[in-house]
């Protein structure tokens, strides 16, 4: 262990001038849902236990972060709560100097019975993927028949009191536009922000198509057929969303056009797969093995180094719109979300 455990006052900024700060962390690659936008429905070969990273390797590489600028964490997976202890894993990340905030990714199913210890662990904010209320399209989107669970797990977090509650909706045509303004409702009845996605392309199946992306203008013109909406000002600046007060005062809701408008120029954050690998785009084709280097015995140093190297070429953005875009060949749920 070296001098490097404790925070430098380093910044961590890639060769277009921008400024790392956001590290998103996979646990797993493994979810009892199979969403079609992420998964393939049957056959799934997960990582071998052995080749995830430890806890305490997982808190190294924050730290040493930490030391470098990064401010947030985000735990993703899969499914983050199919790692077992995982609040274990949030109280080791929340006592490192540096870090002012974890948040995770779910799908709620195991909220109900989490919510609570997680909050306690010192996770303050949660993102919650939920792309349909109608019961029979949420079991066609996520190959399960369990909204009442996921829509309990909501509400237990809710009652528990995390200081942010997101609702993430994949956007697809001729599946969603029925779906909009339901979850509308819902996040400003009870507190909280909706979130709609341009579909993208991480399927597993790989039959993404851009004539099945819902676009932002389309989700905007839909919300405004029955609510006034005030743009939030540099709300790009902060994070991926386009953001919109209602007009009444009441709830938020957040458009990321990751297809038709990306926020790349203002991107802020790199990941690492659970088994360790630093990506430092969403659709890198590259990746860092920080595994390798962890159980290689390398110093501090000469993590610090691999970091800095691959986040000085980090992509100034993804080619979705472009000829020459090639889809990663990991799927969502082994990237991390």
């Amino acid at each position: 262990m070296t001098a490097l455990a404790e925070n430098t006052g380093q910044t961590l900024v890639d060769g277009m001038g921008r400024t790392i700060v956001n590290l998103r962390i996979s646990v797993t690659d493994r979810c009892n849902f199979r969403c079609t936008y992420c998964m393939p429905a049957d056959n799934v070969e997960f990582m071998p236990r052995e080749k995830l990273l430890s806890f305490e390797e997982i808190t190294r590489i924050a730290r040493i972060g930490a030391g470098m600028g990064i401010k947030r964490l985000r735990l993703t997976g899969g499914e983050p709560l199919m790692r077992k202890d995982l609040p274990t894993l949030i109280s080791m990340l929340a006592k490192l100097d540096g870090i002012e905030d974890i948040a995770m990714t779910t799908n709620a199913f195991f909220l109900k019975e989490h919510a609570k210890t997680l909050k306690e662990a010192g996770l303050k904010r949660l993102n919650i993927s939920l792309d349909a209320l109608d019961p029979e399209k949420f079991r066609d989107v996520n190959r399960r028949d369990c909204l009442k669970e996921v829509l309990e797990g909501m509400r237990v977090s809710a009652e528990v009191g995390f200081k942010s509650i997101k609702v993430n909706a994949v956007a697809m045509k001729n599946f969603s536009e029925t779906e909009i303004l339901g979850l509308i409702e819902m996040g400003r009845s009870e507190g909280f922000e909706i979130r709609f996605i341009e579909f993208m392309p991480l399927d597993s199946d790989r039959n993404w198509e851009r004539d099945k992306v819902l676009f932002g203008h389309e989700i905007l013109d839909l919300i405004r057929e029955k609510h006034d909406l005030v743009p939030v000002e540099n709300s790009l600046e902060i994070g991926p969303a386009s953001e919109y007060d209602f007009a009444d005062g009441k709830g938020r809701v957040g458009i990321i056009t990751a297809v038709s408008n990306p926020f790349c120029d203002h991107c802020n954050r790199i990941r690492m797969t659970a088994n360790g690998k630093l990506r430092t785009c969403l659709f890198s084709t590259d990746e860092t093995d920080l595994k390798e280097l962890i159980r290689g015995n390398a110093s501090d140093e000469d993590i610090v180094k691999a970091i800095k190297d691959a986040v000085l070429i980090k992509e100034p953005g993804h080619k979705i719109n472009l000829d020459d875009f090639e889809q990663p060949q990991r799927a969502m749920h082994a990237i991390g979300g």
